[in-house]
């Protein structure tokens, strides 16, 4: 990816581009510079790379370099669309530059508004973290202002910035609650790319303060200022992880019962042994007794290297049930060797069978190292 995202053409690109809103810029020798270096960089690295490339060769006066940066940019986004137009990578290092020198009393007004352009051609969510610490009533101003601009870019900025669990991103130190108030100003949004960032948010917020989010999508549910489908998936995907542990008030919200009127039989695993690399195939029937919404889960109870369970909620299947009707399900796990986000460890390990957050069977089964 980082090849992908910051290569020769890349470098050429801005540097053509500062070049010909700034005769005296060293074109040649930046991109000589900058490329040099690549082959032992990761991605983050480049882009702090490039951004104090730039620093060297621009004028050391911050807002006369700012204001060539800004002068050098590409046309906006395509504000027409709706969604996933996140921009060309290439100028993560503008908004990173901005943060990195002018994040400070005499430039904050400066600062914030050059970041407010650079949204529009890739999202500044990263570099205006820095800001919210240091700077959190201007900071909250010009979020403020962006949730009510007409353009999604600075309006998806006023959700996606303000994440209190936002990956890869420095950690906030506000209150969580305050960016309430913005996220009322951003639910309504006709733009998926604006209500999934509004989505996440509360989903970060789940895992810190489940009642706050009940209550704000309940609020909003009632107050019908958004389509009645797009509010659906807002509450569908802002309370997915309390779903996956089973929250009785969140699974109520999405129409499941958590005692749901079902007998389930037969819950067989294939094999007690699996070894890694291989599957573990289980299934199971449900009986209903009258009709019902039921969200399947599974939750697989990992080994880890301490000898301790650690669970992993697993999506299975959502479904309307009618009464007196048998559902037959099968489903296979795989165990994937050597996989970047969990290690495997051999030894015994459980999987349970949740239905509307509510655990209904279980089973044990013995994981072995992969044959050789």
């Amino acid at each position: 990816m980082k090849d992908a995202l910051f290569n020769l053409a890349k470098v050429q690109k801005i540097a053509g581009e500062i070049k010909t809103v700034y005769k005296p810029f060293a074109k040649k020798e930046f991109e000589e510079d900058v490329l040099k270096a690549f082959p032992s960089l990761e991605l983050k690295e480049r882009i702090y790379h490039i951004r104090d490339t730039l620093h060297i060769y621009l004028p050391q006066e911050y807002t006369v370099a700012v204001n060539i940066l800004l002068e050098a940019l590409p046309d906006e986004l395509d504000d027409s669309k709706s969604d996933d137009d996140f921009g060309d990578f290439i100028y993560a290092p503008y908004s990173e530059y901005v943060c990195r020198y002018g994040c400070n009393n005499t430039h904050i007004t400066f600062s914030l508004a050059a970041l407010k352009e650079i949204t529009k051609r890739f999202s500044v969510e990263f570099a205006i973290r820095d800001f919210i610490n240091l700077f959190p009533k201007e900071t909250f101003e010009m979020l403020e202002e962006c949730s009510r601009s007409k353009n999604y870019h600075q309006r998806r900025l006023a959700s996606e910035g303000l994440r209190p669990k936002l990956p890869w991103a420095k950690k906030l130190e506000i209150d969580y609650k305050d960016t309430i108030l913005i996220l009322d100003n951003l639910y309504r949004d006709k733009c998926r790319f604006v209500t999934r960032s509004v989505a996440n948010h509360l989903n970060d917020i789940a895992k810190i303060d489940a009642p706050l989010v009940l209550q704000t999508l309940k609020r909003w549910e009632k107050s019908q200022k958004q389509k009645e489908k797009e509010m659906a998936y807002i509450i569908n995907h802002a309370l997915r992880t309390l779903v996956k542990d089973g929250n009785k008030k969140a699974l109520k919200l999405l129409g499941y019962r958590d005692n749901p009127a079902i007998k389930v039989q037969d819950f067989t695993i294939e094999k007690d042994e699996v070894r890694i690399g291989e599957n573990l195939v289980f299934s199971f029937k449900i009986e209903a007794q009258k009709e019902e919404n039921l969200m399947i889960d599974y939750i697989i109870h990992f080994l880890t290297k301490s000898g301790k369970s650690n669970p992993k909620v697993h999506k299975l299947k959502k479904l309307t049930i009618t009464k007196n009707k048998d559902i037959n399900l099968t489903k296979k796990h795989h165990f994937k060797a050597n996989m970047s986000t969990r290690k495997l460890y051999s030894g015994k390990h459980k999987i349970e069978l949740q239905i509307n957050g509510k655990i209904f069977k279980n089973a044990i089964f013995l994981l072995k190292e992969k044959l050789s």
